[in-house]
């Protein structure tokens, strides 16, 4: 048996097409959905990400904005920049490009972003509301994650999900939208116990911890959906994932690949957290 690929960049590609119809429609109606980032200091993943956060919304038709300062930037005039864009008409959607400098506090950055533009879903009051399941912009990559498994057919409801690592970012959100969707959820990190027991229980089996090909298929029951998203660069330059995928793809019956598997999902509901935020102004 070998598993059935999750193409992340195919339904990626169709759901940034739906996009491109909606924003479409917004303009119509004179409303151009708008997106600022604001990059500080020159950190080359960063600005990569940046770069494609900006091509993928032009392409949707969005209004990009690249808001660029300096590494030596203070706390102070990060927020009061930020301050600025909240009240900015034309933007709807604002998010600040991670990791920061050291000498600048995330947490305080992420709270300054107004709630109403937060369409990282990082802020505390849209985790908040996530948590209790209201209307809230969800986490891009987690978001991502439950929209593959929805375009997959796969059924949420009453299944087992294990997610293996606990970060703001993916680990615990993503637990929590399974959750929502009536899964039952068991979290797994570093200081697990029987790890590769506990991650055999799972019919969809999440892996977020950050380490080249940790997951083998050992730590996979016979058939289950494998949703790999780490994002390594080996010494060869190659890219691969948390799950070693020769190994695993044999075991599961579904497995994102790496690239092209979560990754571009990430931007696709950044977008349309984006236009989310812009219907919101009509």
């Amino acid at each position: 048996m070998t598993a059935e690929l999750i193409k992340g960049l195919e339904i990626a590609e169709k759901k940034r097409k739906q996009i491109k119809e909606k924003v479409e429609e917004l303009k119509q109606q004179g409303i151009t959905p708008g997106l600022a980032v604001i990059l500080v200091g020159n950190n080359p993943a960063s600005r990569s990400y940046v770069t494609g956060k900006g091509k993928a919304s032009e392409e949707a038709g969005i209004y990009f904005e690249l808001i660029e300062m300096p590494e030596t930037i203070t706390e102070e005039e990060l927020l009061q920049e930020i301050d600025r864009v909240n009240h900015d008409e034309k933007i709807h959607g604002l998010l600040v490009q991670l990791p920061l400098p050291k000498h600048i506090n995330e947490e305080a950055v992420i709270e300054k972003i107004s709630p109403e533009k937060d369409v990282d879903g990082f802020h505390p009051i849209s985790i908040g509301r996530m948590m209790i399941g209201q209307d809230t912009f969800l986490p891009c990559t987690p978001h991502g994650i439950i929209e593959l498994v929805k375009e997959m057919q796969i059924e949420m409801s009453g299944k087992h999900v294990v997610v293996i690592g606990r970060s703001n970012i993916v680990g615990k959100p993503v637990g929590q939208l399974f959750l929502n969707e009536n899964a039952t959820v068991t979290y797994c990190h570093s200081k697990t116990n029987n790890l590769k027991e506990v991650a055999k229980l799972a019919d969809i089996l999440v892996v977020a911890v950050g380490r080249p090909k940790f997951v083998t298929a050992d730590y996979v029951k016979e058939g289950a959906v494998v949703i790999d998203v780490g994002v390594n660069r080996l010494e060869t330059g190659k890219l691969c994932g948390d799950v070693d995928f020769d190994d695993v793809q044999q075991t599961a019956g579904y497995i994102t690949p790496v690239p092209k598997g979560v990754g571009p999902m990430t931007i696709t509901m950044l977008l349309h957290n984006t236009v989310l935020s812009a219907e919101c102004t009509k």
